[in-house]
């Protein structure tokens, strides 16, 4: 049987920015001043740095580290089970999506799904998050 390609570290760390992206709620503007007060934190902009510092962390991971993250979002979704990690590291690879950032942060619910894929497969999800932080 494979196993992932990426490390659970690696792993909580998308789960936590991509939580960070998640709380966020629409702009009540459009987001073109940077003039962002205090009040607007959680608040969704183009511009948004927790965003980019995710899309450049998936970016700059490697081929098999993309792969990984997106069979790991697969199996927590549920349209592969755990015992299928070879497949769906088979079909991450060969159906490689335009690119990968932009399909994993299409998702909705891509941290859920990261958890869910984690715990499935028997890692600590708690030990993954922690070690991101």
């Amino acid at each position: 049987m494979a196993a992932l390609e990426i490390s659970p570290t690696k792993i909580g760390y998308v789960i936590v920015k991509a939580r960070e992206c998640a709380v966020k709620v629409a702009a009540w503007d459009d987001g073109a001043t940077s003039d962002h007060d205090a009040d607007s934190i959680l608040e969704s902009f183009s511009d948004d740095a927790t965003r980019g510092q995710l899309k450049d962390f998936i970016r700059d991971l490697n081929e098999d580290e993309q792969a990984s993250l997106v069979a790991l979002a697969w199996i927590g979704r549920g349209s592969f089970g755990p015992e299928e990690l070879d497949e769906a590291l088979d079909t991450a690879r060969t159906e490689h999506v335009n690119r990968r950032e932009d399909y994993l942060l299409g998702m909705p619910l891509l941290a859920d799904y990261l958890e869910e894929g984690l715990d499935r497969l028997g890692y600590s999800v708690e030990d993954a998050e922690d070690d991101a932080l």
